[in-house]
């Protein structure tokens, strides 16, 4: 099978696999290197990491249609991409798609988020009406070249309208034909487990860390039904933290050892880059 389809069978088979976020070349190889069967192109990680800034709308297709190309380059494993609100109309969708399907995606994810959108656990969202949203989602297939490559629709009514709204909408976006459906930030355990029992397409369930959806363990989403349980920033965090924890011991201390065990050691750096490849590459042709 083709990454495609290898993440089309991971969806359908609603075992709950746990798929990492990734926000840059480097992080994929470090979630690919760990055995994770598939990686998510994180908006909001991408826009922390590259610009600093929050995740309100910052990026362009551009920026992560670039991102992708570099994670796909760098890792064999399935590529979820995080397309935002398409980054604009239906007619700015459909291209959206075309290039990130360009790019090495196998799964691009849109919202219902009015642009400029934000961050799904962020307060103050709004969406669009469920008829654009549903020609943004028609555009989106009619534009994939390749008919395995995956549509994710995603919507945020229910932090606007509620839970049903909520439903009516995904059940909607599943006739108009996303492969996979992703209702974000629902805020209660009742509520997590009842989506499987509503809705007929595979789901991703979306695990923030700190955000307002509560923590479930990955085997008992599986259990419930969920396809997808998506840690989307979990490498970021545990980065930003490992930075300031090593960078406080050097402030600190003007120094730190390979053995401190706050940093990789420099071989282990070398693997993860693909240094020992680069190496025989170059014996090849010299």
């Amino acid at each position: 099978m083709n990454t495609k389809q290898k993440l089309r069978t991971l969806a359908h088979a609603r075992r709950g696999v746990v798929v990492p976020g990734a926000f840059n070349a480097l992080s994929a190889r470090v979630v690919a290197d760990l055995g994770f069967e598939a990686i998510y192109v994180t908006g909001a990680g991408v826009t922390n990491m590259w610009f600093g800034l929050p995740d309100q709308a910052f990026m362009g297709l551009s920026d992560i249609a670039e991102h992708t190309a570099r994670i796909r380059d760098a890792v064999e494993v399935p590529l979820i991409v995080d397309a935002d609100t398409g980054f604009g109309n239906a007619l700015n969708t459909y291209h959206a798609v075309r290039t990130l399907e360009r790019a090495g995606a196998d799964c691009i994810q849109i919202e219902d988020q009015v642009s400029p959108k934000r961050c799904g656990h962020f307060s103050g969202k709004e969406v669009i009406t469920t008829s654009e949203m549903l020609g943004k989602i028609k555009a989106a297939v009619d534009a994939r070249r390749d008919p395995d490559l995956l549509i994710m629709a995603r919507t945020d009514a229910c932090a606007v309208h509620g839970f049903e709204a909520a439903i009516e909408r995904a059940q909607l976006f599943s006739e108009a034909g996303a492969d996979i459906l992703f209702v974000e930030a629902v805020t209660t355990a009742e509520e997590i487990r009842a989506l499987p029992q509503r809705l007929t397409k595979p789901q991703l369930m979306n695990m923030v860390i700190g955000g307002k959806t509560p923590i479930f363990n990955a085997e008992e989403l599986g259990g419930l039904g969920y396809g997808i349980v998506l840690y989307a920033n979990a490498a970021l965090q545990g980065a930003v933290a490992g930075m300031q924890k090593a960078l406080t011991v050097l402030r600190d201390t003007q120094r730190i050892d390979e053995d401190s065990g706050l940093v990789v050691s420099f071989a282990e750096r070398q693997r993860l880059v693909g240094k020992p490849q680069w190496d025989a590459i170059e014996k090849r042709y010299l």
